[in-house]
């Protein structure tokens, strides 16, 4: 049934189901596309649902849109340069994981934090601070307890990434070096199912990662051991880029 038949007066629920839906469509093409036209009327779609689905009267619907309007806004805001849109983002995500709790709906509550944590690791990035980047850390950490490595493996270990990159920057902006080691514990982590067999690119952006954490060590402690792991992890790393790039120039 058309937006044109489903009127807001006489069945404003399913008016408000088929908005939610336009803006997700919207939101597919606004990702895939340049510009962020597209992005912009899937958050108009979006708050036009929610002036129907409200907390009090669906409140499982409402937070569906809430983390809808989230994955948009912070699409948004990472082709922004500021970080008002991430910030909205933010906001949205914590509406919904009022209304999806863990024991009701644990992928869910889990996705959500793993598109917290993202959010606010582009908000600590951009900020001078650490405090985003701490709770993009507690926010991954609850992600790690729904998408564990046995159920979806590839998914626990880009969480682990993820987390491992939050806590190598806040290590790089703070003194000490208890947060790069946790940093490097949770890329080591991410490497037990990113292998260079299985996911490649993955792996070497990985090695990356490590080789950057390994480096901040070596320069912060002054041992050369954690300098020449660096070393050894950048060049494992431009071995695969180097590959994978010349397999793309072939064609194959």
């Amino acid at each position: 049934m058309l937006l044109g038949e489903r009127l807001r007066e006489n069945v404003p629920l399913d008016w408000a189901e088929t908005q939610n839906n336009l803006g997700i469509a919207l939101g597919v093409l606004g990702e895939r596309e340049v510009g962020t036209s597209s992005l912009e009327q899937a958050i108009f779609a979006f708050s036009e649902a929610l002036e129907e689905r409200t907390r009090e009267r669906v409140p499982l619907d409402w937070g569906t849109t809430k983390l809808n309007l989230g994955n948009v806004l912070s699409i948004l805001g990472e082709r922004e340069s500021g970080t008002l849109r991430l910030e909205e983002a933010v906001a949205a995500y914590k509406d919904a994981l009022e209304e999806k709790p863990r024991e009701l709906v644990p992928f869910e509550w889990a996705m959500t934090y793993n598109n917290l944590g993202n959010t606010l690791l582009n908000l600590g990035e951009r900020e001078p601070g650490t405090s985003r980047l701490e709770e993009a850390v507690g926010a991954y950490s609850n992600t790690l307890q729904e998408v564990i490595r046995e159920r979806a493996p590839l998914d626990w270990a880009r969480t682990q990434s993820n987390l491992g990159i939050a806590l190598g920057t806040i290590g790089e902006r703070e003194v000490g070096t208890s947060k790069l080691k946790e940093a490097l514990r949770a890329f080591n982590e991410a490497l037990k199912e990113r292998t260079c067999e299985r996911t490649p690119f993955d792996w070497a952006t990985t090695e990356v990662n490590v080789g950057t954490v390994l480096y901040c060590l070596g320069v912060r402690t002054g041992e050369r051991t954690h300098l020449e792991a660096a070393l050894e992890a950048f060049r494992k790393a431009l071995k695969v880029f180097l590959e994978e790039a010349s397999y793309i120039q072939l064609g194959k």
